[in-house]
C-alpha cells in the first residue's frame, strides 16, 4: 500500500510530503543543522515539540536557519 501523501505550502512553495510526518522527521529530510525556527500556520514551534508536533495537509510551514555574521 502507498504511503498516504499531503500538500502543504513549505517557505512560501507547494510541497508534496509522505504522512505522517512530525516536525522533527521534516527537518531530517531537509538536512538542515543548528538553530532553526519552525513555524506552522504562524505558530512557532518550540525546539522540544519537533518530535510530537505533527505536520498535517494543507499547513503553511515556514523552516528558518539563523545565520551568524557582523
Amino acid at each position: 500500500m502507498p504511503p498516504e501523501i499531503m500538500q502543504v505550502v513549505l517557505n512560501g512553495k507547494t510541497q508534496t510530503l509522505d504522512k505522517p510526518l512530525t516536525v522533527a522527521q521534516l527537518v531530517d529530510s531537509l538536512a538542515l543543522e543548528g538553530k532553526l525556527a519552525v513555524e506552522i500556520n504562524q505558530e512557532i514551534i518550540p525546539r522540544g515539540r519537533y518530535d510530537e508536533t505533527r505536520i498535517n495537509d494543507g499547513d503553511c510551514i515556514e523552516v528558518v536557519r539563523a545565520v551568524g555574521g557582523g
